[in-house]
């Protein structure tokens, strides 16, 4: 009997492996330009959706500071006065709680919103230069004569450039939570020119428009000794970034990077015969250990104050111990010849 062998079966062709290599690859480009395109589009959709600029409040009080026209709050009616200086993402109504303790001890207490920032005019550049000129500006405009400068996170680089552009026209200065450097987190940096519009705008927004987001940022500053943000809470830290023309001051800033001073033009305040303070939280996460210390032997301060357990946002979390610091500079500026 004759028996065939079953035929052998025959395997498929191998593929080389540079052939699976570039179907794989122009699956990859392909699903990465589908997304590209239908992100793209989205983004576009929801800022075209959300492009509606906030109004400022109404009964707001501005005066002429320079190119400036700046918004700013007033407490107390005499006595020593007292200009309080806020620092990045803040306002004048930062210092609500902080400044009635300081006119209920007998000053004027004067809190301004910082070119860039709150409800004042917008006017390029946003850097420290200018800022510092409209701080000198706001004194003049006011005739605040000789005031106590406080200056808080980066505020106190701000505040330091104005004494060391005009030295006469202040009794004192603080650091409140602020090295007045030009380093650190808010160093700047080439990597945000990798954020480009449509989804620049579009996270900006979706961060803003957050209460959970502002929340967390809220709570990780300030602690769990703040009050906690209701809607008017809420609206006053989110309604000045979407103001027209916050949106482009604000990217401006984040380009430049928190406003700061090189060390060897900080130390030049160790030269005035001014008061210095420096003041920290003792929970404040946003600076090394040694930087109150670093910080008041730079620009010939005394010993700095610490307040035990507080966080960033000192003037919020522990404004008694804050204003009772203040004080004491005050004190010290009057005593001075």
């Amino acid at each position: 009997m004759d028996v065939t062998a079953p035929p052998a079966e025959i395997a498929p062709p191998l593929i080389p492996y540079r052939s699976r290599r570039r179907r794989w690859l122009r699956r990859v480009a392909k699903t990465v330009a589908v997304a590209f395109v239908a992100s793209t589009f989205l983004s576009t959709a929801y800022n075209a959706a959300t492009n509606a600029r906030d109004s400022v409040p109404a009964g707001l009080t501005y005066v002429q500071a320079g190119d400036v026209s700046t918004r700013y709050r007033e407490w107390g009616s005499s006595g020593t006065p007292i200009v309080l200086v806020h620092g990045f993402v803040e306002s004048a109504d930062t210092w609500q709680y902080l400044a009635p303790l300081l006119a209920a001890q007998g000053h004027r207490v004067y809190a301004l919103d910082i070119d860039g920032w709150g409800y004042s005019q917008r006017v390029a550049p946003f850097d420290v230069g200018h800022q510092a000129r409209q701080l000198d500006a706001f004194i003049e405009a006011l005739h605040l004569a000789k005031p106590v400068l406080v200056g808080h996170s980066s505020g106190a680089a701000v505040a330091a450039l104005a004494v060391l552009d005009k030295p006469g026209d202040a009794s004192g200065v603080m650091f409140l939570d602020g090295d007045g450097l030009a380093t650190g987190a808010g160093q700047k940096t080439p990597l945000t020119h990798l954020f480009l519009n449509p989804y620049r705008t579009t996270l900006m927004r979706l961060a803003v428009r957050s209460d959970t987001v502002i929340r967390a940022i809220y709570g990780a500053t300030c602690g769990s000794g703040c009050p906690k943000l209701d809607a008017a809470g809420l609206d006053q830290w989110r309604r000045p970034l979407e103001v027209p023309g916050a949106e482009e001051s604000l990217w401006s800033m984040v380009n430049l990077g928190v406003a700061g001073l090189p060390p060897t033009r900080l130390a030049e305040l160790a030269t005035l015969p001014i008061p210095k303070a420096v003041v920290f939280g003792g929970a404040d996460s946003s600076y090394t250990p040694n930087s109150p210390q670093t910080t008041a032997t730079r620009i010939g301060a005394p010993a700095p104050t610490i307040i035990p357990g507080a966080q960033h946002l000192t003037s919020v979390n522990s404004p008694a111990a804050v204003a009772d610091a203040v004080a004491a500079l005050e004190a010290r500026a009057a005593d001075s010849p």
